[in-house]
């Protein structure tokens, strides 16, 4: 799995205030936010213009040609870097486009009821996926020593497989892990399907406000009960256990040597790496070696860069938020 940002020569369709976690290219604004505006200029994010259009085929046949129509339609987009028309999906009748520009202005609402600030913007997959986040101004500090940022990253696609999403995503900072809490009754995330009412932006901004605020609550809560708790070798060993499971007797040497190699590093973290000084040999210091493990250590298929393929992932897959969650979830009281 290759970075995936959209790329034309030496260009990158992606904006960054910082280099950070999600992802390492791009055009980066140092020592200050950028806005919504920037995000589609600086970004190559602008002017997609994407619309629908009738799907058709022809059959060739002695007689001629004869078109054909086909159920559904085509999202195209007009490219930022050539100005062509470019298909990047197909959806039915009732999907309505949601434009780069709506998706931003989506967030200055977030931005002017929160006083969140613009993070990253890009590209993914050829234009079909777009994201942009933003860093809510208050911090958590967990067990009072141990910063967590709080990020709403909005996802969107232009291609039909997804809606539009909004995730609720904490930062530890000392290691830029993501967080993902299995927190019963507070989701950490929502979805806009691509409809005529997808634009019904200030009533959904709230909603993610209101979402950010319950969820960032609860989640503190439960962090700060698993600093004060106590873990052993021997229990986050069984940690390992219960989240990723254990070889059986059959399995292969490669299997074996995999499941090793893992347990090993997962060691290393919780136990000697200098990103837990301060909360070692908590419970809390457990649940953050399988984060930066997941974050940046995870084995990924990469042809270049593997740290950016995992913040890549990071952001766009559901694989890294299972583990966390199956970590957390053992953690959780019974």
């Amino acid at each position: 799995m290759s970075h995936e940002i959209e790329t034309h020569g030496t260009h990158a369709a992606a904006v960054f205030a910082r280099k950070d976690a999600w992802h390492r290219l791009g055009t980066t604004v140092r020592d200050r936010a950028f806005s919504a505006e920037e995000a589609m200029t600086l970004g190559h994010l602008g002017g997609w213009e994407v619309r629908k259009l009738p799907l058709t085929t022809a059959e060739v046949s002695e007689g001629g040609v004869t078109p054909i129509e086909v159920p559904g339609f085509a999202t195209v987009r007009t490219t930022p870097f050539t100005g062509q028309p470019e298909a990047l999906g197909v959806v039915g009748g009732g999907y309505t486009p949601l434009q780069n520009e709506d998706h931003a202005e989506f967030l200055n609402l977030l931005a002017d009821e929160s006083g969140a600030i613009f993070d990253t913007a890009g590209s993914l997959r050829g234009g079909r996926q777009v994201f942009i986040t933003m860093q809510l101004p208050n911090s958590l500090t967990v067990g009072g020593t141990d910063r967590v940022d709080l990020n709403i990253a909005a996802l969107n696609s232009h291609d039909g497989t997804s809606a539009f999403r909004i995730l609720v995503t904490p930062v530890r900072v000392v290691c830029a892990n993501t967080q993902s809490a299995a927190l019963s009754n507070h989701e950490s995330s929502f979805s806009i399907r691509h409809t005529r009412n997808a634009k019904a932006a200030v009533q959904a901004a709230r909603d993610a406000l209101g979402l950010t605020v319950t969820y960032v609550d609860a989640f503190q809560v439960e962090a700060e009960r698993l600093i004060q708790q106590t873990m052993t070798d021997a229990t986050f060993d069984a940690l390992i256990d219960a989240t990723f499971g254990k070889a059986e007797g059959n399995a292969t040497n490669r299997v074996r040597e995999t499941e090793r190699r893992r347990r090993s590093r997962l060691h290393w973290l919780f136990a000697d790496a200098d990103t837990q000084a301060g909360i070692r040999d908590t419970a809390w210091a457990g649940y953050q070696a399988f984060a930066e493990y997941v974050d940046h250590y995870a084995p990924v298929r990469a042809k270049g860069d593997e740290a950016t393929a995992r913040a890549t992932r990071v952001l766009t897959s559901d694989d890294p938020d299972r583990i966390k969650r199956r970590a957390w979830t053992a953690l959780a009281p019974a």
